[in-house]
């Protein structure tokens, strides 16, 4: 009865078990479809659909050739080795009981492991979708071939990585199934060990030697590859990348003679297979490990330190001419301009009359400083948020193209004093409008002086549509869009102050291809977002209706790399008005690891600078190509997104047209208001930057000798701060080389002497310069866009670079004893702060001329920068003024030559002040004593509630100030 009873119950819970197996299974595969099923509506929601089903193709194709790749020859080499086992086989006790234990689950486990193997070697073999879709679209180089081999570099581009991957997943088999097949005959008696001897059946000798064969067919053919890969490898001596003398010599040739003795032993395996002796191959082997160790370390080695070592700069210079003219060439810098500039070190009257232009587009609004100024004076409402590091741009104002500082004001849900779930989904859904200012005029005050502001938004840019729905802090989902007939609801602005607010609210209209989010508009989708999204508010809400659509991966970046997953994005999307609307620029750059003979950079590293916002992953660190290839456009509020091939020369992208047809637009499809506010990328500037501090020079010899290697100095605005040794970031400045006709926007770094220890010299030793102003007509990239100019100063003049110019201005004591009196602590709002900002240097005068603003902040509550000073050096006179015309006229004898747009700004007199002369400095430190004590005695009265005693403080600070100014002379 009892197990009558027993067996119902057994079926009940197998039942239950089934079941909940089969809903498990189903939620599983439910969660896998709903998130290849949005993707599916996000890319065809943006026009990019053929982009997803490639790569998903791609993918699959990869995984299943990968999984059938291993697990087909592991099964087929299993059975095998099983049903080819002797039957009468006498097999030790221990073997019997494996056997025993294995026999129940042999079909299992022979299937089973083979299979998991395969799972495993399936995803690998997909993870490198790219590099085979390349091969299979490979493109040559034209006029490029390398100059040991012959080969055209498109090889080393598109079809050597993939050779490589492809003979290392092959050898991968070879081993899972060598050791399958050992491990089977082992088990089932066609191996076995009888004390000293080992004991082969036929069958499994012939199987294992021909597993061993094809093994060492593999490997002679990854070593006849591993002839070409010296060519972007560390050279032997480690000098540069690439091969060198020993390389050419030893290591080249000896891989090659490898390979042919790989390929020897080999057919001495297949010999093995039909003779049945093991002696030959085990011999074959063994040399082969011999040769291998002589012919591939010990002779590049013998060769290396006993012929090269010695005549190092002779036997080397054919090969590090080689290695200069191909990085030149991957870095794009192998049409430099050098220009010999011997800069002058005396200020003179008049000295800037000639550069007038460039004097007058001096950028004193620096934009890594004015955030909270913006903020403060642009941002209106708590659930509004500025970036900290703000964009340069340009724009046409009254005819005249004016240097711009600019900024988005978008959404920050954080800031809400409290917040909903219907509310971050439906109410406050985008930020609204784009802040401009002049970056060459600030006010009186000292504030930025604004050609766009407000809200609703006012000026001169005639923003058509100011929604900011798609930016880098966008919330991660928002629904909006309703019928025309319904109360908008999502806020754009609330007008008045107080009982008075308004709110004035709009409804989503972006309804066109490319525009917008996929529909949440019937119950299947809205449930599948609810789940993507974990939000009941888009499943359950009236406020979703049949016109709603979901806004999600909002970043332009982004959203450029789901469209673009080739491209290598610029940490610095930056947003623009283009023909009315506001759209994000970003700029993609191709790149390889596998150019010949090109040095090898870490984008980490290169890119590495005080002013970074954002912390950048990549998908490749190390490389050696690059090229701005694509310029790309995200549409603040509607989110398409456009492609344009602006270098489509560049064979990479070339390859990835093939790819990926219609997805990368021509440059004649851009317009002439669009390419106006192109510019030349900073990251890729910086990358540029790195290889010309070691490679702008182009002589073998010179270069062997390390002697003229710079480097970049690193960030004086920085320098109060000992932690930081961030690299001072370049500028975009308009401004007018040597050699060129006009100013032109351009972007720029300088150079110092390099150094391998902490302590670098600080002179000055190369300008770098670059057009970043690619014009303005349609389709067309002015003619000197990306024209890199690269100022060489003589070793015989002294010119200081930015870190001493910066030491200069702090140990001056004029300029330290104005400074002093703003950067004065204190709390409750009685104090004042201090902050340098960018220390520019502009080739103007026959010199360099050196500007840095100072921006005073003060430390009560909502306190903002405002610029207060500006310091100016050139050679070895540094002045401290109200404002740039000041400044400049004081520094060049009373006259500069030209005006700048702050002039009559500022109170100073434009008289040249002597740093030193008619300072009484004992006095002056006496003076700024007694106004700190002040401060602190009116902090103290404040708290105690003493206003007699605050009125006391306050006059004594008044007297300190006066007699600080008297003993300043």
């Amino acid at each position: 009865m009892t197990t009558q009873a027993a067996a119902p119950a057994r079926r009940r819970r197998a039942v239950l078990a089934i079941t909940l197996g089969v809903v498990v299974v189903l939620l599983i595969g439910f969660f896998l479809f709903a998130g290849l099923y949005t993707d599916a509506l996000w890319f065809g929601k943006l026009g990019y659909s053929s982009v997803l089903y490639t790569e998903w193709l791609a993918i699959a194709g990869l995984f299943v050739v990968g999984f059938l790749g291993m697990a087909v020859p592991v099964i087929v080499t299993i059975q095998l080795a099983y049903r080819l086992r002797p039957v009468y086989a006498k097999l030790t006790a221990q073997l019997d009981r494996y056997q025993q234990v294995i026999e129940p689950l042999r079909r299992v486990v022979m299937i089973g492991v083979p299979v998991v193997v395969g799972l495993f070697a399936g995803v690998s073999a997909a993870a490198r979708w790219q590099p085979i879709l390349l091969m299979f679209h490979a493109q040559d180089v034209p006029g490029q071939t390398d100059p040991v081999f012959g080969m055209n570099v498109g090889f080393y581009l598109f079809t050597l990585p993939a050779l490589h991957g492809i003979v290392g997943f092959a050898s991968a088999v070879l081993v899972v199934s060598t050791v399958a097949a050992i491990a089977t005959s082992y088990l089932y008696g066609g191996i076995r060990v009888v004390g000293r001897d080992i004991r082969v059946s036929r069958a499994a000798r012939v199987q294992v030697a021909v597993t061993f064969a094809v093994f060492l067919l593999l490997q002679a053919v990854s070593l006849y590859l591993d002839q070409f890969t010296t060519l972007y490898d560390q050279s032997t001596g480690g000098l540069f990348t690439g091969a060198a003398y020993a390389d050419a010599n030893a290591v080249i040739p000896g891989r090659l003679i490898l390979a042919v003795c790989a390929l020897l032993v080999a057919a001495l395996f297949v010999v093995t297979a039909v003779i049945g002796r093991w002696r030959l191959p085990l011999i074959g082997t063994g040399l082969l490990v011999v040769v291998s160790i002589v012919v591939g370390s010990v002779f590049p080695w013998a060769l290396w330190n006993l012929q090269v070592k010695p005549n190092e700069g002779s036997l080397e210079r054919p090969y590090i001419k080689s290695a200069i003219n191909a990085t030149r060439e991957a870095y794009g810098v192998a049409g430099t301009k050098q220009i010999a500039y011997n800069a002058k070190t005396t200020a003179q009257e008049g000295a800037l009359r000639s550069d007038a232009q460039t004097t007058a587009n001096i950028r004193i609004i620096d934009p890594n400083v004015v955030s909270a100024t913006f903020a403060q004076l642009q941002q209106f409402k708590q659930y509004y948020k500025f970036p900290a590091f703000l964009d340069v741009d340009r724009y046409r104002i009254d005819g005249t193209s004016q240097d711009a500082v600019v900024a988005v004001r978008e959404l920050n849900q954080a800031g809400l004093q409290t917040s909903s779930p219907y509310n971050n989904t439906f109410v406050y859904t985008h930020g609204y409008g784009l802040v401009a200012a002049y970056g060459t005029k600030p006010t009186a005050g000292g504030a930025p002086s604004f050609f766009e502001s407000n809200i609703p938004t006012s000026g001169s840019l005639d923003i058509k549509q100011p929604g900011i729905y798609f930016g880098e802090n966008s919330p991660p989902f928002s629904v909006v869009g309703a019928p025309k007939s319904t109360k908008p609801i999502e806020l754009d602005y609330a007008s008045g102050n107080g009982a008075n607010s308004e709110q004035q609210s709009s409804t989503y209209d972006a309804t066109g291809a490319g525009e917008g989010g996929p529909s949440v508009g019937n119950l299947f989708n809205r449930l599948v977002y609810a789940l993507k999204f974990s939000s009941d508010q888009i499943l359950l809400s009236n406020a979703v209706n049949q016109d709603s659509q979901i806004l999600y991966d909002r970043d332009p970046k982004t959203r450029v790399q789901k469209v673009a997953p080739y491209l290598t994005l610029d940490s610095d999307p930056y947003p623009s008005v283009v023909n009315g609307r506001i759209v994000w620029i970003v700029d993609g750059y191709t790149t390889s690891s596998s150019y010949p003979y090109s040095s090898s950079q870490s984008l980490t590293q290169a890119l590495s600078n005080s002013n970074t916002n954002t912390t950048t992953s990549y998908a490749t660190d190390q490389i050696n190509y690059i090229r701005n290839s694509v310029k790309a456009t995200v549409d603040a509020y509607t989110g398409q997104v456009k492609l344009y091939a602006w270098d489509p020369s560049d064979p990479v992208l070339k390859a990835w047209r093939s790819v990926f047809p219609s997805t990368v637009e021509n440059l004649s499809a851009m317009g002439g208001d669009l390419i106006s506010h192109v510019r030349y990328p900073e990251d890729l500037f910086r990358v540029q930057r790195e290889v010309l501090g070691q490679y702008h020079v182009t002589s073998p010899a010179l270069w062997y000798t390390s002697e003229d290697q710079w480097g970049t100095p690193n960030d004086p605005s920085a320098a109060a701060d000992t932690n930081n040794t961030s690299k001072q970031p370049p500028y975009y400045l308009t401004m007018k080389l040597p050699t060129q006709d006009a100013p032109t926007f351009s972007l720029y770094s300088t150079f110092i002497p390099g150094s391998s220890t902490t302590e670098q010299r600080g002179r000055l030793t190369g300008y770098l310069a670059v057009d970043a102003d690619a014009g303005s007509t349609q389709g067309t990239k002015a003619a000197d866009y990306g024209q890199l100019r690269l100022l060489v100063l003589p070793q015989n003049n002294v010119v200081s670079g930015p870190t001493q110019v910066q030491a200069a201005f702090q140990s001056d004591t004029t300029i330290k004893s104005q400074l002093n009196l703003l950067n004065i602590g204190g709390s409750s709002g009685s104090g004042s702060s201090v902050i340098y900002g960018n220390l520019l240097t502009i080739p103007v005068g026959g010199g360099l001329l050196y500007v840095e603003p100072v921006y005073v902040k003060s430390s009560s509550s909502n306190s903002y920068p405002l610029l207060r000073k500006v310091l100016t050096a050139f050679g070895g006179n540094v002045q401290i003024a109200d404002t740039l015309d000041e400044s400049l006229n004081a520094l060049f004898g009373g006259n500069s030559g030209t005006d700048t747009p702050d002039s009559g700004n500022g109170n100073t007199p434009t008289t040249p002040t002597t740093p030193s002369t008619g300072t009484d400095n004992a006095k002056l430190q006496a003076a700024l004593a007694d106004a700190k004590q002040a401060l602190a005695d009116r902090e103290a009265a404040y708290k105690d509630n003493d206003l007699v005693k605050a009125a006391q403080a306050d006059k004594a600070l008044q007297q300190a100030i006066a007699d600080a100014i008297a003993a300043e002379g």
